[in-house]
């Protein structure tokens, strides 16, 4: 019996490539297995205000596994589904930290269908830029002054991230903070444009991109996962993934990590392999299409 295989890949240095997009080639190739019946999505710590721009010539039929994993996006209906949210006395908790160690954070909430960003501290010129944007978008709605303040939501039961954007040196400290609340998912990394900046996040318990896939596949009855990815948050994907595979443009961590590697994310090397992969492995006449 032929296995019912979930393809799922990071977005950006995986399956975009260097000009932030998904390759013509790498549609055409997505399109074709898609629409043969594989099952395929991606896991982004984007939000639905990018990602329905960068997928919207590709047949994404199961839902998108979007900000790292706190909630899924159905693109054709713009349904949010599995959304993982914070208790409030956690959020609040949260929220202290970022006040305590002088760090201005973007607090995400998630209610009717729309993404609703807030905002405490002073404006930095990098998140004026960040919110410019992001602004005019139809899937987020940001509530914040001139000055950087917002009035904070007043159900913190509706919250599913934190994000600050500060220089390395000033964020670990609250980072170490964070770490210590139990019941959150911390995460600590530096931009790859600016390496001297850091992102500092906080999410709920069951918010994770592996976390994610795992429920994804047994919602729709997968057997076998294939993941692919670029960088240190594709890791726990790896490690949960019955086959995971590298760009050549990932970091050796990542390619340490890797069962397979295969082209660079300039190529659109993802969609090839995926249409390679579920050719081999689907006898003719037999397809797993799953409704959504």
């Amino acid at each position: 019996m032929p296995q019912k295989t979930l393809y799922v890949s990071d977005l950006d240095g995986t399956l975009l490539d260097s000009s932030i997009r998904v390759p013509e080639t790498a549609v055409d190739a997505l399109n074709r297995a898609i629409d043969c019946g594989a099952l395929f999505t991606v896991a982004t710590a984007r939000t639905p205000g990018t990602l329905y721009h960068l997928l919207r010539d590709v047949h994404l039929s199961l839902p998108a596994i979007v900000m790292t994993g706190a909630t899924m996006w159905q693109p054709h209906s713009g349904i949010y589904t599995d959304t993982q949210y914070f208790d409030a006395p956690v959020a609040e908790r949260i929220l202290d930290v970022y006040r305590r160690y002088g760090l201005s954070s973007f607090i995400y909430t998630l209610s009717d269908g729309m993404i609703n960003v807030y905002h405490q501290g002073p404006l930095s010129d990098m998140e004026r830029d960040f919110i410019a944007a992001r602004v005019n978008n139809p899937y987020k709605r940001f509530h914040i002054s001139p000055s950087g303040e917002s009035e904070l939501p007043e159900n913190c039961d509706k919250v599913v991230l934190f994000f600050a954007m500060q220089p390395s040196d000033i964020g670990h400290p609250a980072y170490e903070a964070l770490a210590g609340i139990p019941d959150i998912n911390p995460m600590f990394y530096n931009d790859a444009n600016y390496p001297e900046i850091a992102m500092i996040e906080a999410f709920p318990p069951g918010a994770s991109k592996a976390k994610a896939i795992r429920r994804l596949a047994e919602r729709i009855g997968a057997d076998r996962i294939v993941v692919f990815g670029d960088n240190f948050n594709d890791i726990p994907m790896f490690e949960i993934a019955d086959l995971a595979v590298a760009v050549s443009n990932a970091i050796p961590e990542v390619r340490e990590k890797a069962d397979i590697i295969i082209g660079h994310h300039d190529s659109g090397a993802v969609a090839r392999f995926i249409l390679d992969d579920f050719l081999a492995n689907t006898p003719p006449g037999r397809s797993p299409l799953i409704e959504f």
